[in-house]
């Protein structure tokens, strides 16, 4: 949340889990205002601030151990009585379209973010669909390829199902993006939902599939 100071403003506060938090050298920040007025937090202004690396009260935290996605890192942000002028807002002002101006701009960009999850999430599927079927067509048992068995079958089937249905879910947010009328919140946020939903379970059928071996770190689906 941020205060007034005068012309200044102060902000104080903390969010886990940021996506680049340990290496970014811009940031951006929604925080409340805080009139002390007691008013209902739900209801209060949201402010958009320009932050960078090395100011006097923000710090950045070392990378948490993760257990995937190692190639964009995650910390913590810590803002401890961090003084921020009128120039650090972004627009360097607070906006004249009414309080649900930095809310609104926060729903846009969380709404882009929870998109993206599809987009990663169609890559786990496809690559864990390709692996398994190579692996079900070379593994013999019994004197016949593993895909020749009907649990096989049915776990290639459902990898496909989840396959097509997170790839029409990104098709829908192109051609809403091509129309101009971009997808609500809510609809991104069940897109999160369903299409990390589906990547976590293919990825965990993939592992079966290949039985021992899916355990194994010699074979890239145990490290995907």
């Amino acid at each position: 949340y941020v205060t007034r100071d005068g012309d200044d403003y102060i902000l104080n506060g903390q969010k886990t889990f940021i996506t680049n938090g340990p290496d970014a050298d811009v940031v951006v920040v929604y925080a409340k205002l805080d009139e002390g007025d007691r008013a209902d937090k739900r209801n209060r202004k949201v402010l958009t601030f320009v932050l960078d690396r090395g100011m006097e009260g923000f710090e950045q935290s070392k990378p948490f151990r993760k257990m995937g996605i190692h190639s964009s890192r995650t910390g913590e942000l810590f803002f401890n009585n961090v003084r921020l002028g009128r120039d650090r807002l972004l627009g360097e002002t607070e906006g004249t379209e009414g309080p649900d101006e930095g809310r609104a701009s926060a729903r846009s960009n969380f709404s882009a973010e929870r998109i993206g999850v599809a987009a990663m999430a169609l890559g786990v599927i496809e690559e864990c669909l390709r692996l398994s079927v190579d692996y079900a067509k070379t593994r013999t048992l019994w004197g016949q390829e593993i895909s020749q068995f009907q649990l096989i079958q049915l776990k290639l089937a459902n990898m496909e199902v989840a396959r097509m249905n997170v790839r029409n879910m990104l098709f829908r947010v192109i051609e809403s993006g091509e129309k101009g009328v971009p997808i609500s919140l809510a609809e991104a946020s069940a897109i999160k939902w369903y299409c990390s939903q589906a990547a976590t379970d293919v990825a965990m059928e993939a592992v079966q599939l290949f039985g021992g071996n899916g355990y194994m770190t010699e074979y890239r689906v145990a490290r995907d």
